[in-house]
């Protein structure tokens, strides 16, 4: 079994239920990996001033400051090519394109497939070696 004892995943949501959900899925997908949780995009850049990571999941509709600002203020104002991927509900007006063009490196749909999201992942945490 490969282990991702040295990888570290930040994980912004506002929903605890969904927090809880990738949580849960990481660790077991992931074994040994950090994981990080944000409650706001606005949380999430606090963490990510004090801290690198990896991967950086992040749900586009949040209070205070929304997956599109926090890509933005990573790409932008960190200057960090960090992996991120961005979670959000189908149907909503993010599109794929818009959510490239802002900075993500993926796009995943709600509800969450575990295999899309592993593979996902995975993908992005390669690159990070």
């Amino acid at each position: 079994m490969m282990s991702f004892a040295n990888k570290r995943v930040l994980v912004a949501d506002d929903s605890q239920t969904m927090r809880m959900f990738l949580l849960f899925h990481l660790i077991k997908m992931l074994p040994g990996v950090k994981i990080t949780e944000a409650v706001s995009g606005a949380d999430a850049l606090e963490k990510l001033r004090k801290q690198d990571v990896d991967l950086i999941l992040t749900d586009m509709n949040m209070p205070e400051l929304d997956g599109a600002g926090l890509i933005n203020a990573v790409r932008n104002e960190l200057k960090r090519d960090t992996p991120i991927i961005v979670i959000t509900t189908k149907g909503e007006q993010v599109d794929r394109e818009k959510c490239l063009v802002l900075g993500a490196n993926g796009y995943i749909t709600k509800p969450l497939n575990p295999r899309e999201l592993r593979e996902t992942m995975l993908k992005f945490l390669w690159k990070a070696e």
